[in-house]
């Protein structure tokens, strides 16, 4: 019961500090500032459940990329380490490591902005996949894999509520606030980093030595 518990404490925490939605909803401000409440809702949703849905894709395909390309878990642990490292100092400076979209090119998406480039990559970035992957290849129970599913779930449904209600957040935080959100889930996101490239590395280097 413990190890289900850390697990799920660290599945939810860190796909909510690299998802980073306090981060996400400044841009979607931006880019649904012409819509109105229900279409800006809809956009909302449906980002939401399509980088839900890529993240599920690659968290269960991991193993066939890892095979098909001969890359090691260890290997994709260091990596995604140095990723998170480097995602964390940008937040941990309150920069935004999201793409950043010209206004006047909004009009130019095609049919729907919630896929491209909400859900994917602002949503659904790199750093989710990654650890949507290694968590998966960590996860060696059916129980363990169905706390991951429901962390998604979990962080999924904050993202919407949060974009949802991004306009009445950002007035109650105020910049300020959001710069302090930014910092604290950048510090996090820079330890879970450390984790994660002494957890990859500690075996190829055992290895290495035997």
């Amino acid at each position: 019961m413990t190890d289900l518990l850390s697990f799920a404490l660290l599945s939810f925490t860190s796909f909510f500090t690299l998802i980073n939605p306090l981060g996400t909803m400044t841009i979607f401000m931006t880019m649904t500032k012409d819509l109105d409440s229900a279409h800006r809702t809809q956009t909302a949703k449906k980002a939401s459940l399509v980088a839900f849905i890529t993240i599920v894709i690659f968290a269960f395909s991991g193993q066939l990329l890892f095979n098909f390309f001969g890359i090691s878990v260890n290997s994709f642990r260091i990596v995604g380490g140095v990723i998170f490292f480097l995602m964390g100092m940008d937040m941990l400076q309150a920069r935004l490591g999201t793409v950043k979209v010209n206004p006047k090119e909004v009009k130019n998406y095609v049919s729907d902005i919630s896929v491209t480039p909400l859900a994917i990559p602002m949503i659904c970035g790199p750093g989710a996949l990654t650890n949507a992957i290694v968590m998966m290849e960590d996860a060696h129970t059916i129980e363990l894999k169905g706390v991951l599913i429901a962390s998604i779930i979990v962080v999924m449904l904050l993202t919407f509520v949060i974009l949802y209600s991004s306009s009445r957040i950002i007035k109650l935080l105020g910049e300020t606030g959001n710069n302090v959100m930014m910092r604290l889930m950048g510090l996090i996101v820079m330890v879970i980093a450390v984790e994660f490239f002494f957890a990859g590395l500690k075996p190829i280097v055992i290895s290495m030595m035997n």
